[in-house]
């Protein structure tokens, strides 16, 4: 039947409001229940109350019976206006008990005309808190208002717990403008579990969960949590300094990435979870330990699929509550704050799954995704892609992203699968996907999406760091807007991770012939502001470990994998490393259990934390390895072409360039003594890191002699410098000179 009740006043006929009540079919129940006036002497209130066996209507200590419609749900009483001034109540009376409440019908909206035309026009940077529930006061009584929007549902109403998952007991009111729809439903508390029931124009009844909500029910449960307003975390003038200094261009930036569900478990108590709250005990001094500045977490956003690894989330708004709830990702929060240790999370706003109780189809219709599947489906990963081209769609990512910074005092966010959003054609033939308007292959919509998020995020606190995970050649990705570029802070040297890692792949007999692998980076070094990332990505999906990609005996693979990562550290960039990159494993990461901490009781393995820890050490306090990481003035070649030797040395300077780092990488099992090396500088030379030292389980070579490791260079020529010094080159090994003195010994 039409859900589009014409109501008569003074009705004695509720028949068609009855059956639409009924099935939860009332486009508009506010036009029917509640107080409505008659005329200027008369006044009637209904109410539609499932299991009811009375029901009175009070004003105050005063009660009045209310008429039974028809032995049905439906309760109505009509009085003299005067004696409906004050708001009501209803005393309830069921079989076994009675319950005095007040009528959610009885309520105005509680929604701005100006934050609904935001919303719609694109610009609502807080959508959050107006959209969801919320626990609000309206004329000083408590309760909870729902808003959703959903603009092509026939009815809209508010399931749970607390009316017993019933369709027809909270239809909402629809705000026609906007597509929202809206209820404050008094005396409703936290922790209650709700969601929203739609009737869509074909008939369908849909249960979806809140896109708004801030707490969601664990895998396999499905619905939202209601939860307290928000009190955002609040930075002391200290903390907000060191995150300036921390997140800067030319900072130190070492970021561990974290999956939270594997990083440890409980293992003694069925292999459960660690909790935010254990986490910050374990994990946030752990990572402060190995020395890095930053960590980065995995997707946290609520997600239903634990083998996704979070990046197909439902919930955007709701930390995971794997971990525990809100308060507890707070005090995760403050503990990382509390130890100036950065963090950030990874952002997936490229896609989303098809679980149905999330945003697929929201309403009925193709709300959030492009219902041409050309467009709107991720062949990849079988996921859905938002419609950057809806304004809505904008308002709700762009709120998304602010509020994990602003709310939650987040360092910074790492945008998933950034090039997946920029290109029309991604990972599809031709004929599987439309042009934009002029005929290219860009996706304007996301385009503007990203620079839109970028803009305010960075607007709203510019000690912000926003990363992109963005594959291919675009330009400009880390140039500001205002200048043609996508107004990212840093951008993921993909290119970069590639290349090195197929030489490194290759027997040393053989790296020769790939020499330019590791040197073609630095032709385009300086076109972004890049991190250098050896991710999950790398270790996943039959790819391995990366010790395992490393080739030769057991000695070899952990002196590979040893010198390459002091080849990273040295090459401009900020670096990040997956968790377990310490710890060198030999098979690859398994979502499903943790990490191996007994690899530590093994020498080899160790050696492997103790190098990650020096090069950390080394890294934080040597301005050379990073104050000019985005300019050619802090790099130059010493010889970037001995492919012969696969021998790669050069300099790295700081702003003050007087005393330059010198980096030699050797990437044979060949041991050079007396090898001469030019140096940028006169002066005296001394070794602040050998990755061949036997604490970390190398062969023990030393570079000069000594114990103070220290070499002067002389005025001998040599790799074009007019000063040069004499070493000895470790195996598979990358080793750094610090010069300290223009001095003599």
């Amino acid at each position: 039947m039409n859900s589009i009740v014409k109501v008569a006043s003074n009705n004695p006929n509720y028949d068609l409001q009855l059956m639409a009540l009924e099935s939860g079919n009332f486009r508009d129940p506010f036009a029917f229940l509640g107080k409505h006036v008659i005329d200027e002497k008369t006044s009637i209130i209904r109410a539609f109350i499932p299991g009811a066996q009375s029901v009175s209507c009070c004003f105050g200590n005063v009660q009045y019976a209310m008429t039974q419609y028809k032995q049905s749900a439906l309760y109505f009483i009509e009085l003299a206006t005067r004696k409906c001034v004050n708001r009501h109540q209803f005393e309830v009376f069921f079989e076994q008990y009675s319950v005095v409440r007040h009528d959610p019908y009885s309520f105005p909206t509680s929604l701005s005309d100006s934050d609904l035309y935001l919303f719609n026009e694109g610009t609502q940077l807080q959508a959050y808190r107006h959209l969801g529930a919320h626990c609000i006061e309206i004329d000083g009584i408590s309760g909870t208002r729902f808003a959703v929007w959903a603009p092509n549902a026939q009815a809209v109403s508010v399931i749970g717990e607390f009316n017993h998952w019933q369709n027809n007991e909270h239809g909402m009111r629809l705000h026609p403008a906007s597509g929202i729809w809206e209820i404050f439903i008094p005396e409703l508390t936290v922790d209650c579990c709700y969601k929203f029931s739609l009737l869509t124009y074909d008939g369908q009844r849909l249960e979806k969960a809140d896109p708004f909500a801030l707490k969601m029910e664990q895998a396999p449960g499905t619905a939202s949590i209601i939860q307290p307003s928000i009190t955002a975390i609040s930075l002391t003038d200290e903390q907000r300094q060191q995150r300036q200094v921390r997140n800067k261009i030319d900072a130190p930036i070492a970021i561990y990435e974290v999956h939270l569900g594997s990083w440890k478990r409980r293992t003694e108590e069925q292999n459960r979870y660690l909790t935010y709250r254990e986490l910050a005990d374990d994990l946030v001094p752990y990572v402060k330990e190995l020395g890095f500045t930053h960590l980065q977490l995995m997707p946290i956003s609520e997600y239903p699929f634990d083998g996704s690894w979070g990046y197909q989330p439902v919930g955007l708004f709701a930390p995971t509550s794997r971990f525990g709830g809100v308060d507890d990702f707070k005090h995760f929060v403050l503990s990382c704050q509390k130890h100036n240790l950065g963090l950030l999370i990874d952002w997936v706003p490229g896609h989303f799954p098809s679980d149905p109780h999330g945003l697929h189809k929201f309403d009925g219709t193709h709300l959030f995704e492009h219902a041409d599947k050309r467009q709107g489906f991720h062949p990849d990963w079988n996921t859905y892609i938002y419609n950057y081209d809806r304004a809505e769609v904008k308002s709700f990512l762009a709120s998304n992203a602010l509020y994990w910074l602003s709310e939650f005092a987040i360092d910074g966010l790492r945008v998933d699968a950034v090039a997946s959003m920029l290109y029309l054609d991604y990972s599809r033939d031709d004929g599987e996907w439309v042009p934009n308007c002029y005929g290219g292959r860009e996706n304007l919509g996301a385009i503007d999406c990203l620079k839109t998020v970028n803009t305010q995020c960075y607007g709203f606190d510019g000690d912000i760091m926003m990363v992109a995970e963005e594959s291919t050649a675009w330009p400009g990705v880390t140039q500001s807007v205002e200048h043609g570029g996508l107004g990212f802070g840093f951008k993921w040297n993909m290119g970069w991770m590639n290349d090195t890692l197929q030489y490194m792949s290759k027997d040393p007999v053989h790296r020769k012939y790939h020499h330019h692998e590791m040197t073609f980076s630095m032709v385009y070094a300086y076109s972004e502001n890049y991190i250098l990332p050896l991710s999950h990505d790398e270790v996943v999906h039959g790819k391995g470990s990366l010790l395992s990609k490393m080739p030769g005996d057991d000695w070899q693979q952990f002196a590979n994998l040893r010198a390459y990562y002091a080849f990273m550290y040295a090459h401009p960039g900020k670096k990040l490393l997956f968790m377990g990159s310490e710890l060198a494993p030999r098979s690859e990461w398994d979502h499903n259990q943790q990490l191996d901490w007994s690899l530590l009781t093994s020498e080899a393995h160790s050696g492997i934390y103790k190098t990650i820890k020096q090069l950390n050490q080394v890294y934080r306090s040597t301005p050379q390895l990073y104050e000019c990481d985005n300019t050619p003035a802090g790099f130059k070649w010493i010889d970037g072409g001995n492919a012969e030797q696969s021998i790669f040395s050069f300099a790295r300077f700081a702003k003050n360039s007087s005393s330059p780092l010198v980096v030699v990488a050797n990437f044979t099992p060949n041991t050079h003594h007396r090898f001469r090396l030019g140096v940028p500088a006169p002066g005296v030379y001394q070794v602040c890191l050998n990755t061949d030292e036997q604490s970390f389980w190398g062969s023990g070579c030393s570079v000069v002699a000594g114990k103070q490791q220290l070499v002067e260079a002389k005025p001998k020529s040599s790799h074009g410098c007019a000063n040069s010094i004499e070493i000895t080159i470790p195996p598979l090994s990358t080793i750094y000179l610090l010069r300290i003195t223009g001095e003599a010994c």
